[in-house]
């Protein structure tokens, strides 16, 4: 059986977007917006995580070498 698929960043930041929106809208109960919170809470660890290996990936792939820049392979860990 096939490994089922992350939701890619795009979709994680989309997803936590449309809870703020949601939440901002004042139609939801307490218990809706704690629920929401804590949704978004998870979404927002999630999108953090890529973007600090997004970044990682960045700082190795260009580095200064004796004066010259020298072009590494990207590789983004996770994927």
């Amino acid at each position: 059986m096939a490994k089922k698929q992350e939701p890619s960043f795009e979709e994680n930041l989309q997803a936590l977007e449309n809870i703020v929106r949601q939440m901002e809208g004042g139609e939801l109960s307490l218990a809706e917006l704690m629920e929401s919170y804590a949704a978004g809470v998870q979404l927002s660890q999630k999108c953090m995580k890529d973007l600090e290996r997004a970044e990682k990936a960045m700082d190795i792939m260009v580095r200064e070498e004796a004066g010259t820049l020298q072009e590494l392979e990207l590789k983004i860990e996770g994927e």
